[in-house]
């Protein structure tokens, strides 16, 4: 996420005139098996940056971790409030990032592209020799996490993009894409009261359909844990905390959608959903950057997060979460979330 592309940006930047549209990734090169974009798969090549404020982001974060590529690809993580420099490395000693060895996400871009004009967002994919940006392709990173690292996967990995379902898990995945994922950001950054209610009637239209979808299944797609799913969950999962005041999509909250919520509890409480959030990190991220909006900077101490360990009942519904596989292990003690952090 940057200031220009999504906006999450520092201050008022994101704030404009014109109507909120997001940027197409301008790095999407692939890292590939057969390497036919220059990058070729590589255990330990590649690092994986990312805010766990980010919903983009967030999903690479939940494949990574299902297919348990912990030791294959690295991981770096930002400090949830960048500046006009872009995504910091404050969480680490000294400031800087220990594997790349730089304070500021912008310098992988910098490396690649001297004097680059755009936005610099996560996730993105650094190659660790060069120290350059490979991709910034929020859409194609997990895909191909999934098709191309196969090599790397843990045992019982579960397929996440099986190819007999691919058209209807892309044809999902989009819907949620234009109306949800991207609604929330067209409903909180409109600058008029036509295009913030178009907006705000698209979200709650496309949760809707969604709620009547998985009324009597249990997931997106199929009997199992799918792309379409990982995709719906990391903005369901910021909905109440974040989008229902901040980004003011507030005809009610998601804990007022039984099936919706016991639907997203389900999928926080498997291994490899939740235990990949920080709330903390979202929070203070969206209330504290977004100046144009909240422009106190006031983080609110709400909602109260026990109900997300409430029982769900949706396994009542069948399904195979991980397919033939099976759950991923612990999480590596040094990406653990923080007590406080979690629900």
């Amino acid at each position: 996420m940057s200031p220009a592309d999504t906006g999450e940006g520092a201050g008022n930047t994101a704030y404009g005139k014109k109507p909120f549209k997001r940027s197409r990734s301008h790095f999407a090169d692939r890292i590939t098996a057969d390497g036919r974009d220059g990058w070729p798969v590589e255990a330990g090549r590649y690092r994986l940056v990312v805010s766990r404020a980010c919903p983009w982001a967030s999903r690479a974060l939940v494949v990574r971790r299902l297919l348990g590529l912990e030791s294959a690809l690295s991981l770096g993580v930002t400090d949830p409030i960048q500046d006009d420099r872009s995504w910091r490395f404050t969480l680490d000693p000294g400031g800087r990032d220990p594997v790349l060895g730089i304070r500021f996400l912008h310098e992988a871009y910098d490396k690649r592209e001297t004097g680059y004009p755009g936005g610099v967002s996560v996730p993105a994919i650094v190659d660790v020799p060069s120290g350059e940006l490979v991709t910034n392709d929020f859409q194609q990173i997990t895909l191909d996490l999934s098709t191309e690292w196969k090599d790397h996967h843990r045992p019982g990995a579960p397929d996440l993009y099986p190819e007999a379902l691919r058209d209807e898990i892309d044809e999902v995945a989009e819907g949620v894409y234009r109306d949800l994922n991207n609604g929330v950001y067209r409903a909180g950054f409109a600058t008029g009261q036509e295009e913030y209610e178009k907006a705000y009637g698209d979200v709650f239209r496309r949760l809707d359909l969604l709620s009547e979808r998985l009324r009597d299944q249990r997931y997106l797609v199929g009997d199992t844990l799918t792309e379409a799913d990982i995709r719906l969950f990391t903005t369901l999962v910021r909905f109440d905390p974040v989008y229902h005041g901040h980004f003011k999509c507030n005809r009610n909250k998601l804990a007022g959608d039984p099936v919706l919520w016991a639907y997203v509890r389900d999928l926080y409480q498997t291994p490899g959903f939740g235990d990949t959030v920080d709330f903390d990190h979202i929070k203070r991220h969206y209330y504290g950057v977004h100046l144009g909006i909240n422009p106190t900077g006031i983080v609110p101490a709400g909602p109260d997060l026990s109900g997300w360990h409430e029982p769900h009942h949706r396994e009542q519904l069948g399904g195979r979460p991980f397919g033939d596989g099976t759950p991923p292990g612990p999480v590596p003690a040094a990406e653990e979330i923080p007590a406080a952090h979690r629900a």
